[in-house]
């Protein structure tokens, strides 16, 4: 690999330092995503990341955000990533750009398009596959110019352009091949600033193989009070400085605690990952593996970053500032700074649970020891160096609760234009500033107490506030007692004017301005209005309800009739609603009645049987059997909502894989459940080498007793079942069941290896094996440890439904269902109660908040899904509590929904609310919609 990386000498990286255009810097990067902010927004929270002290963006850009459909792009409006980046550039903000192929962001799909999916044969995604690549080729082809125009070496902001995503949690069978084959691509389109691909775990190798021309960074998302966390961090930073680059860190936590402690340890690109909050508008959320292990994103994309998805700043970025401020202060001395790793400074005190002290060596001489407090009280420490010819020690001082500080040692005062050293502090510089004649020093402390030493020539007496000066051996001793600000100015010989301001946490916080005459200009707090906007006056309310089962026919986007179900991917439906009738092939008079089997079902999916609500479900595309004993149906009706694609390929649930399909396979009527966890034949002393070959003279003589009971002193266990099944004659389907199974199992069926049985999806489809009225031969290798349990196996015997109609609806035809039935509906006051399995639409007509910035809705309710249209645009998707179906909601805010004031037109929206009850219990309520301005 190259040991320097150069874009036309205007980016550079080495192992010390990242330059652009001349400057070394460190890069204060924010996540702030133009696809989850209003347009009419981008500027305000660009200039918002900027005032809080930021110097870099980084911006994913999603592929199906742009190609919503094979070959048909969009990059107006919303999408225009052009003008997004404009923006950023007239901001003053660098920008990392990130436009995958693939990039987690909790977003569908990771924004890999979801026709992808239904490819034949299979693409191999995200891996050095000829037909996937030629995909990635059309996108690349679409948003690399753009990000060309923008490139720092063309005048525009873009430093930086990433290459895929946290490539090493994906199962990529040749990473280095992968990578080179996005890079020649970036080449193609004539980027010049340097590519990086991040590594999510710590796997260099897995997330960049190295590639030449493409700088490896890392993913940091410790414990924010990891005792260790540095030892990791500087690991990392020695690897890729002996490649000769620095350590980027590209995405890590929100608290500048950490980010504090990541520069301790050397890192040059600070990346809290995620900074400004946002909305996923439409069907853009995605599924991933936050739950157990299922989880469901939701609408409010908010991790409580500084800035809110409506823009509220909050106190962290206080602290944004304070870091920043701190940065700017040492300038190239920090930029260029290298970590210490045979420091010889140690913490005295109270010194359990501090971390530290970590030192950074400072271009041109001094040092910064950085110490962190990981405990919830403040301890009283000193410094102490081994060498008694440097500065040797300091002063006793506070370490708040969860504060990281950096103190200076030895730093020449050349810095900023004067002679002298800083020799030692017990508060933080925080502000350095050179003006006209002389320079300002402004420090911060902790408690009452501070001490700063210097060395210089001073040409008369200082004058103090707040603080006495004690003359020693040419230093001057600046020692602080009880004020909260103090100042000391005095000029040297040389005819500079010097000021030292020491001033409380609190201040520095909310400092704005420092001058020679010691004065400091404050921000003042916003000020607290005991009259908030009000809520609108009570809406008019007009509500319809209708058949949950029932599709909006004159919506619908996809229909299509066959004797099977398809996945919607297939039939060109890649987010929304898909409305599934068939015939059961069920008679009354020749069957009984066990339930129903939904083969591969994902995601939400609410079963109704001739019209009779059975429940809603979220299997995870996994099979699952719904109990309907004793009725009788002719047709099977499922409405089924793609929450979202996986953003993350996780094995323990089928739709948590990447390339996941959505709707279902099939569903069978189950006439017939055999219990066939009695009368397995066990071999008890075999290992995974077994290939379904073993035979025994004196097989007969094998123990039989029920699955999985055979009890062994081995751990892990190891044997295998048998037993023989004769499927009935009565049907067309047959299902075998390991029912709350636990372990490591494979089974072969007739002697055929038919693999794993998942815990989490245990059905297997005996069908391509059945005769009827012929025995089948099942064989389970069984590994087990302690405390797992193998459950009961069944086989539901059935009849396949058949004479599909598949109809499918997305956002604008979802609208359109919503603008017919309006006519239709009704005045209505909430609350609101709707019956289990019916939908309905609620629609209102909302004025803008007072200020004009729009509202956030808290719904107060139970049993029910909502999917709020704001006029044209899904606005939000909630699933209040209720029913056993509804997975771990995670992202944000999981009742509530934001209005942006500038979508209001002429100060008033059309809200449309389409309701599904989905409690099979018990029927869902709408308490009240709260209307919160923002």
């Amino acid at each position: 690999m190259s040991t320097r990386i150069e874009s036309e000498s205007v980016v550079s990286l080495s192992g010390q330092a990242v330059n652009i255009r001349g400057e070394s810097v460190i890069l204060l990067c924010a996540s702030l995503f133009y696809f989850r902010i209003p347009p009419e927004l981008w500027q305000e929270r660009l200039q918002q990341v900027r005032e809080a002290g930021y110097n870099c963006i980084d911006v994913y850009f999603p592929w199906n955000f742009h190609e919503l459909q094979e070959g048909t792009w969009e990059f107006t409006g919303m999408r225009d990533a052009d003008r997004f980046l404009q923006l950023a550039s007239e901001a003053g903000l660098w920008v990392i750009a990130r436009p995958g192929p693939y990039i987690c962001s909790e977003w569908d799909g990771g924004s890999l398009p979801a026709y992808l999916y239904a490819k034949e044969p299979a693409l191999r995604i995200r891996d050095n596959d000829p037909a996937f690549l030629q995909h990635v080729a059309r996108w690349y082809a679409q948003i690399l110019p753009i990000l060309h125009r923008h490139e720092v070496t063309n005048g525009g902001s873009v430093i930086f352009v990433q290459l895929e995503n946290e490539l090493d949690f994906y199962d990529c069978s040749d990473p280095a091949g992968y990578m080179a084959a996005l890079r020649d691509m970036a080449a193609t389109h004539g980027l010049t600033v340097p590519l990086i691909a991040c590594a999510g775990q710590g796997g260099l190798v897995q997330a960049s193989g190295l590639t030449e021309g493409i700088v490896p960074t890392c993913n940091f998302y410790p414990n924010d009070r990891d005792p260790d966390f540095e030892h990791k961090v500087l690991h990392y930073r020695e690897v890729l400085h002996r490649l000769g680059l620095p350590l980027l860190v590209t995405e890590t936590n929100r608290s500048h605690y950490l980010l504090r402690r990541l520069l301790s340890a050397g890192a040059k690109l600070l990346g809290p990952y995620l900074q400004a909050s946002g909305t996923n508008f439409g069907f853009t959320n995605a599924t991933n593996n936050w739950g157990k292990p299922l989880a469901f994103l939701t609408s409010d994309y908010d991790f409580g970053g500084m800035i809110s998805p409506e823009g509220h700043l909050r106190e962290e970025v206080k602290e944004a500032k304070l870091l920043s401020r701190l940065i700017r202060a040492y300038g190239r001395a920090i930029a260029e700074s290298e970590p210490d790793s045979e420091s010889k400074w140690s913490v005295a005190g109270e010194k359990e649970g501090v971390f530290g002290p970590y030192v950074l060596r400072l271009k041109g001489g001094g040092e910064l020891i950085f110490v962190t407090n990981g405990e919830e009280r403040s301890k009283q420490i000193s410094l102490h160096h081994e060498d008694a010819s440097q500065a040797s020690s300091t002063g006793t001082l506070t370490l708040a609760t969860s504060r990281s500080l950096a103190l200076p040692a030895m730093v020449p005062l050349s810095n900023w234009g004067v002679p002298g050293h800083l020799v030692s502090s017990t508060a933080e510089l925080y502000m350095a500033e050179q003006q006209k004649d002389g320079v300002v020093l402004a420090f911060h402390k902790e408690g009452d107490n501070a001490e700063i030493i210097l060395s210089v020539d001073v040409a008369n007496n200082p004058m103090t506030e707040g603080m006495q000066v004690i003359h020693r051996e040419g230093q001057l001793i600046l020692q602080l007692s009880g004020a909260e600000t103090a100042l000391c100015r005095f000029e040297l010989k040389e005819g500079q004017r010097c000021t030292v301001i020491v001033t409380s946490r609190l201040n520095a916080l909310r400092t704005e301005a420092i001058y020679l005459d010691g004065s400091i200009t404050l921000t003042e707090d916003p000020p607290v209005s005991n009259e908030p906007d009000p809520a609108p006056a009570a809406l008019d309310w007009r509500f319809v309800a209708r058949k949950g089962w029932k599709a909006p026919i004159q919506a619908a986007t996809a229909q299509t009739k066959g004797a099977k179900a398809e996945f919607l991917e297939r039939l060109g439906v890649y987010r929304g609603y898909a409305w599934y009738e068939a015939e059961t092939n069920w008679d009354a008079d020749k069957h009984q009645m066990h339930g129903f089997l939904v083969r591969q079902a994902s995601d939400v999916v609410s079963l109704y049987a001739d019209g009779t609500y059975l429940g809603t479900f979220t299997p995870g595309g996994a099979s699952m059997f719904v109990p309907a004993s004793g009725r009788e149906a002719k047709k099977l009706q499922a409405r089924v909502e793609i929450w979202g694609h996986s953003n993350f390929d996780d094995l323990r649930l089928p739709a948590l894989r990447l390339p996941s399909l959505k709707g279902f396979k099939g569903i069978a009527t189950i006439t017939a459940v055999h219990n066939i966890t009695s009368n397995w034949r066990v071999h008890p002393k075999v290992d995974r080498s077994w290939q379904g070959t073993l035979t025994q003279p004196d097989e007969a003589l094998w123990p039989v007793v029920s699955f999985g009971s055979w009890l062994s002193a081995d751990y892990p266990s190891q044997m295998i079942f048998r037993r023989t099944y004769i499927p009935g004659a009565g049907g067309d389907s047959w299902t075998l069941h390991f029912q709350n199974f636990q372990g490591y199992a494979r089974l072969w069926v007739n002697g055929i290896d038919v693999g794993l049985i998942h815990p989490l999806d245990p059905f297997i489809d005996l069908k391509p094996f059945v005769t009827p009225g012929q025995e089948l031969l099942l064989e389970v290798y069984l590994e087990r440890t302690m405390g797992h349990h193998t459950g009961q196996v069944l086989v539901y015997e059935g009849l396949e439904a058949s004479a599909y109609t598949i109809m499918a609806a997305e956002e604008a035809e979802l609208k359109a269902a919503a603008d017919q039935e309006i006519a239709n509906a009704t005045p209505l006051e909430l609350p609101l109660t709707l019956t289990s399995g019916e939908a309905g639409w609620l629609f209102a007509s909302v004025p803008n908040s007072a200020q004009g910035k729009g509202w956030r809705v808290r719904a107060a309710g139970s049993g029910l899904k909502l999917t709020v249209f704001m006029e044209e645009r899904i606005v939000g998707r909630l699933w209040l509590p209720g029913g056993e179906g509804r997975p771990m909601m995670t992202g944000g805010s999981a009742d509530s929904f934001y209005l942006p004031g500038p979508w209001f037109q002429a100060g008033q929206a059309q809200l449309s609310i389409f309701l599904e009850a989905v409690d099979e219990q018990d029927a869902g309520s709408l308490e009240k919609l709260e209307f919160i301005s923002v």
